[in-house]
């Protein structure tokens, strides 16, 4: 041995590695690193990210203070993330001025676009094909927790919805009241000042609101939805629409209160609902002209309401000749605009089956076998020959009418009245629905009835009130929805645009609402406006389809803080899902499958804000 070798301590292969794995690690911790940080820097050269920065109207209403009483405060950008490999994989807070963001309704992005027939009013998403800036929209400044259901109708809290202007504009109108800090809802309107109330009995006289038979209705120009809330005494679903407007935030106000609304407009697309989907379509003073184009606009309406639906209509002209009939002010005007919209009727073949100060009530035909030879003889629009009246997802409108089935009154389907058409579906009465057969109809409604049963049995949070605004983000037959119904809850049933078959017209023959959707988009409505999100098999659908990270992401846009999301989905599908939400702050749990409730071997993830 050479004597220099003779006093080295002798190492073990086992104390050798012991002695090198921190150097091994460090060596191997600073080449990831360093190629991470390559990579990085070359995708944001080729991708830099996608801010659509807010407009200022979002500041218009807030109360003065320190903050906002001169100028909105210039873009904010997230802060860098912090050094620590635990803090640097959360998502940061978007900054303050994204509190009320509406990606696809933006008005610092909406001007680009031409104001013929309101196009600046419709959707207009941010690009898919970019990468976009990823961030969590915070809640705004002394948020609360918003009045259970059914308190909510009446009362919101004005930090939620900070916002003045509706409440000074329609002061006199009895919309909403700011009283203190939190809003008041008297149930007024611009057509119904004094309330809904008498405004409604003016209805009723005419219309059977509590037999039944009439459950869907849409309303057009919906205000804060004080129609649709009164229509719920007589257990009717309205779904409310309007547009983002100067009033700021009618929609925001709607679901704040717990009720159905989306941001819609009549402009250049189809309205998102299938074809027959309402029992009534409704419009007070809700703007449209609705002679403009040929009356296209009407043909829309025809195209969403059922076979001897109802359109009820106030407002210019039709109250103004009531009111001035004996009265010589602009009565001619007033009477060339009313015979041109009684001409489009006409040639709709709607019958006028009532005029009551201040509505106007028209009547869609069963059938279109009586009109044929007047549709042709008046030189009108004809039958719209497409094969799928249905699509409605960026279609436009088309000048022409909807066919209705070839039947006559002694052939026709008829919906049964409510609740009994809820697991009644006449489009299935030939034996199936696009593909879907009766039978699993039934099996579907079954299954749906046993997993809410497990929901409620193990989290205890459907019956416990918290939860009032719901959205299923692939409602599929309506089936989760049906089964929530003994809930004091209302279901937005989403389905995919193209997901096939389409199953949106069984949802609202079941007496159900919904829409149609590209969740590679953001939702048509305000941030924090659903108490419960339901995703089944939502990822898997759209694995393929767009970034899953961003659909995450806008479901935290939407969700009230304290909701809850359930997510159902193949396991491999779920572990991806729960990575991501670690990064969101989602304290979801994953819950093995149990093959007792659980079909197909689908798995349960529950945010833990239900606990």
């Amino acid at each position: 041995m050479n004597p220099s070798q003779q006093h080295l301590p002798k190492l073990c292969p086992k104390r050798l590695f012991l002695f090198f794995t921190p150097f091994l690690l460090f060596s191997l911790y600073y080449i990831l690193t360093t190629i991470k940080t390559i990579t990085i820097s070359s995708q944001d050269r080729h991708h830099p990210p996608q801010l659509h920065v807010p407009s200022i109207s979002h500041y218009y209403s807030l109360p003065e203070t320190s903050e906002n009483r001169s100028s909105p405060p210039p873009l904010l950008l997230p802060p860098p993330p912090s050094s620590s490999s635990s803090l640097s994989s959360y998502f940061p807070l978007c900054p303050k001025n994204f509190t009320n963001y509406l990606p696809c309704h933006d008005p610092s992005t909406a001007r680009q676009y031409s104001i013929e027939r309101h196009y600046r009013r419709e959707r207009h998403c941010p690009d898919i094909a970019q990468e976009k800036f990823r961030c969590l929209v915070p809640k705004p400044t002394g948020y609360k927790t918003p009045f259970p259901w059914p308190e909510s109708r009446k009362y919101a809290w004005f930090r939620n919805v900070p916002f003045k202007r509706l409440a000074e504009l329609k002061k006199t109108q009895n919309w909403v009241r700011l009283e203190g800090d939190r809003f008041v809802f008297p149930g007024g309107g611009t057509s119904f000042p004094g309330g809904v109330k008498d405004y409604v009995d003016v209805i009723l006289s005419v219309l059977p609101l509590a037999s039944g038979s009439i459950r869907t209705v849409l309303d057009i120009g919906c205000g804060v939805a004080s129609f649709g809330a009164f229509l719920l005494n007589y257990k009717i679903l309205t779904m409310s629409i309007a547009p983002r407007d100067i009033h700021e935030a009618q929609v925001q106000f709607a679901l704040e209160r717990g009720l159905p609304a989306m941001l819609g407009v009549l402009s250049t697309y189809k309205l998102p609902y299938p074809s027959r989907s309402f029992d009534m379509v409704h419009c007070s003073r809700c703007l449209v002209n609705w002679t403009s184009y040929d009356g296209l606009y009407l043909m829309e309406v025809d195209r969403v309401l059922r076979p001897e639906g109802y359109w009820v209509l106030s407002g210019p002209p039709v109250a103004s000749r009531v009111k001035f009939k004996n009265q010589k002010r602009d009565s001619k005007e007033l009477q060339n605009q009313m015979e041109k919209l009684n001409d489009v009727f006409r040639r709709l073949c709607w019958e006028k089956i009532a005029e009551s100060y201040p509505v106007v009530i028209w009547r869609k035909p069963s059938n279109h076998l009586q009109c044929r030879k007047r549709l042709k003889a008046l030189k009108f629009p004809g039958l719209c020959s497409s094969s799928d009246p249905d699509a409605a997802w960026y279609k436009e409108m088309e000048p022409c009418i909807t066919p209705l089935p070839d039947v006559n009154d002694t052939n026709k389907t008829v919906l049964k009245n409510w609740p009994e058409r809820l697991n009644h579906v006449p489009r299935m009465k030939t034996g199936s629905i696009q593909g879907t057969t009766i039978a699993g109809f039934k099996a579907d409604t079954n299954l749906w009835q046993r997993r809410v049963l497990y929901y409620d049995t193990k989290f205890k949070f459907l019956s416990n009130g918290k939860y009032r605004n719901v959205i299923d983000m692939n409602a599929g037959l309506g089936g989760f929805a049906a089964a929530l119904i003994k809930y004091p809850m209302w279901v937005m049933n989403v389905v995919p645009f193209d997901l096939k078959p389409n199953t949106l017209g069984v949802v609202y023959d079941r007496g159900l609402i919904g829409t149609y959707m590209n969740w590679c988009e953001a939702l048509s409505t305000y941030p924090r406006t659903y108490d419960l999100i339901h995703a089944n098999g939502v990822f898997s659908l759209y694995l393929d389809k767009c970034d899953i990270v961003d659909i995450l992401l806008e479901m935290q846009r939407i969700l009230r803080p304290e909701g809850a999301v359930i997510i159902r989905d193949r396991f491999d599908v779920l572990v991806k899902v729960k990575a991501i939400t670690n990064q969101m702050r989602w304290n979801g749990t994953m819950y093995p499958e149990d093959n007792s409730v659980f079909d197909h071997g689908t798995i349960l993830i529950v945010d833990n804000s239900i606990k």
